[in-house]
């Protein structure tokens, strides 16, 4: 059974004089344990495939399961809800930080949502992204690179079975970026089914898979 699974995804976007098809029946099938780097021109349909499969957003036409349950359609919201702070992990731009919470308490939150605080595994992944010394800090005070490290931190709260992210390590120096690839990669090990949408030629390196769409479809890399 894979983690998460799209089938045939449309999803149109309207104006008051255009239509704009911004999935085309998207196809994808994400295993545990995989890290597929997604690739591709801005505006190819990119973070609205990643809002789809995470049920942030309804498509169209088509369907996602998370571990054979169909998410798409699901209902009440609140069970819908309940499913995704369960086992999506989820780092979307512009981030995914409450500004009046510190960094160690926008990690705390999902946990508390779901009954399960941690406080062990918040100074492990607060760690992890080298922000132990920021951890009383809000996110205005942190810089681009530290808020998309401490987004990360926030999206891997929970032990996650899926992992969505858009451009993880865009405001990283290369130092950053290797601790992120290494955190990254001790997750895919753990069983974590992560897509990440990326313009990092280092971690489309490291991926399992790279899948590139273009006008919200999948097409050979």
């Amino acid at each position: 059974m894979a983690a998460i699974q799209a089938f045939d995804l449309y999803r149109f976007f309207h104006t008051r004089d255009s239509e704009t098809l911004a999935l085309r029946g998207v196809n994808l099938r994400i295993e545990a344990g995989e890290m597929i780097a997604m690739v591709g021109p801005s505006g190819s349909g990119k973070s609205t495939l990643l809002s789809c499969l995470a049920g942030l957003d309804e498509p169209d036409g088509g369907y996602v399961e998370l571990s054979g349950e169909r998410l798409t359609t699901l209902r009440p919201e609140a069970v819908r809800a309940s499913r995704r702070a369960e086992g999506i992990g989820i780092l979307m731009q512009p981030g995914n930080l409450f500004p009046t919470l510190s960094i160690a308490d926008n990690v705390r939150l999902p946990m508390a949502m779901i009954g399960k605080p941690n406080a062990a595994r918040i100074g492990a992944l607060l760690h992890d992204v080298d922000l132990t010394d920021r951890q009383h800090a809000r996110p205005g005070h942190l810089s681009g690179g530290e808020a998309a490290r401490a987004g990360l931190a926030v999206a891997l709260a929970t032990s996650p079975r899926v992992l969505f992210a858009d451009e993880p390590t865009g405001q990283v120096d290369a130092a950053a970026e290797e601790r992120v690839l290494d955190l990254l990669g001790r997750q895919r090990a753990a069983g974590t089914a992560i897509l990440i949408a990326t313009h990092s030629q280092a971690l489309a390196g490291r991926a399992d898979r790279v899948i590139r769409l273009e006008d919200g479809r999948i097409v050979d890399v």
